[in-house]
C-alpha cells in the first residue's frame, strides 16, 4: 500500500522509474508513473508529477515528453549510452581472468546503467557458459591488494600456480612462492598481469593474476623500478606492453624487418601509426622498432613465414634459424 513520503523520497523513486523503465522505445505516462511509485510505497497525484518532472529537468535530467506512439515521457540520455554498455559487457565477457560467477555479477551491475528493456535485449545476445574462464575466485581480492601495494610502494608475497603432468598422466597444480616488487597492472592478450621485479635479479618480470594465490602486502619498501628498467620518474605501462610480444620478457633492442606490402595493416595494428615504416621497394616496406628479444617475438615473426625478413639484429636472425631447424628436425 502506498504511504505518505517526503518529497526527496518521491524524487528519488521517480528517478528510479525513469532509469529502469524508460528509454526511447519505452515511454511512460503520468498514470503509469503514479502506479509505479505506488509499487515503491510512494503516494503521488498526477498533478504533482508534472512539477516533479520539471524539477528533474531543471537539474540536468534529459527527460523528453512525446505524444506518439503514445503520450508520455522517457529518459533520453544517461551517463552511458547503449553501445558503450555493450562494449563494457563484451570486455567483461572476453576477460578470461574473471570467473563465470563474477562475470554474471558484473554484467548484472553494468545492466543497471541502462533501462531494464535495453538490458534484456543485451542479455539475449550474451554467451558466457561456453567461454574459457578462470576458476580463481580470489582475483578481485588480488587486484585490490596489488593496487594498494603499488600505491604504498611495498613488496608483495604470493603463491604462483602452474599445471604439471604427474607420472600417471594426471594433471595437477604445482605452486611456487614469490616475494616481488610490484610496479603496474596491465591487461594484455586477454590476461591480466602484474609487472614486477624479483629482488634476486635486476630485470622486470610479469605474472598472471589468475595464477596468483594468497597475495599479501609485505611491510618492506619496494625497490624502485628505475633500478631495474629504462624508465625514470614514471613507469610507462603502454611503452612496456608495446615492446613485449605475448608478454614474454627479454632484452630490449632495435629490430629492422622487411615485410611484404600485404602485411602493412598487421604491422600498423601491432606497432601503431607512428611506427618507423618506410618503402623498401614497390612490393615491400621495412620497419624499425624497439622490442624485447624473446620467444614471443620469434613466434610472432614465424607466423608470417616468408612474408617477413629480419635484417637485424643478428641475434634474432640466429634465433629464428634455430627455431626453424627445430621444426624441420621434428618432422624428419
Amino acid at each position: 500500500m502506498a504511504v505518505k513520503s517526503s518529497s526527496k523520497q518521491k524524487l528519488l523513486s521517480l528517478i528510479d522509474v525513469f532509469e529502469k523503465l524508460t528509454d526511447e522505445n519505452n515511454v511512460i505516462s503520468t498514470n503509469e508513473i503514479v502506479e509505479e511509485l505506488a509499487k515503491r510505497g510512494i503516494t503521488a497525484e498526477r498533478k504533482s508529477i508534472y512539477a516533479d518532472i520539471a524539477l528533474l529537468v531543471e537539474n540536468g535530467y534529459d527527460i523528453i515528453k512525446v505524444k506518439t506512439p503514445k503520450s508520455g515521457y522517457f529518459l533520453a540520455s544517461r551517463n552511458f549510452q547503449l553501445p558503450e554498455i555493450r562494449l563494457i559487457i563484451d570486455a567483461v565477457q572476453s576477460a578470461d581472468f574473471i570467473t563465470p560467477k563474477k562475470t554474471e555479477e558484473l554484467i548484472s551491475k553494468i545492466g543497471t546503467l541502462v533501462s531494464e528493456d535495453q538490458f534484456e535485449m543485451l542479455k539475449s545476445q550474451l554467451s558466457i557458459s561456453n567461454r574459457v574462464k578462470t576458476l580463481n575466485e580470489e582475483i578481485f581480492y588480488t587486484i585490490d591488494v596489488l593496487n594498494r601495494a603499488i600505491e604504498e610502494k611495498k613488496q608483495v608475497s604470493f603463491s604462483y600456480i602452474r599445471h604439471k603432468i604427474e607420472a600417471g598422466k594426471k594433471i595437477v597444480m604445482a605452486s611456487r612462492d614469490f616475494i616481488v616488487n610490484p610496479y603496474a597492472l596491465v591487461w594484455s592478450n586477454d590476461h591480466y598481469y602484474l609487472i614486477c621485479n624479483n629482488p634476486k635479479y635486476d630485470n622486470l618480470m610479469h605474472t598472471r593474476l589468475d595464477r596468483m594465490r594468497k597475495v599479501k602486502i609485505v611491510d618492506i619498501p619496494a625497490r624502485s623500478f628505475e633500478e631495474v628498467s629504462e624508465y625514470k620518474g614514471e613507469f610507462d605501462v603502454a611503452d612496456y606492453s608495446n615492446k613485449m610480444f605475448n608478454m614474454f620478457s627479454g632484452k630490449i633492442c632495435e629490430i629492422e624487418i622487411v615485410c611484404k606490402n600485404e602485411m602493412l595493416e598487421d604491422i600498423v595494428d601491432r606497432f601503431g601509426e607512428n611506427a618507423t615504416i618506410r618503402n623498401e621497394d614497390s612490393n615491400r616496406f621495412y620497419l624499425r622498432a624497439e622490442v624485447a628479444l624473446s620467444d614471443g617475438l620469434v613466434s610472432w615473426l614465424m607466423q608470417y613465414r616468408n612474408s617477413v625478413y629480419v635484417r637485424k639484429p643478428e641475434e634474432l636472425r640466429e634465433h629464428l634459424k634455430e627455431k626453424a631447424q627445430e621444426i624441420i628436425d621434428l618432422y624428419n
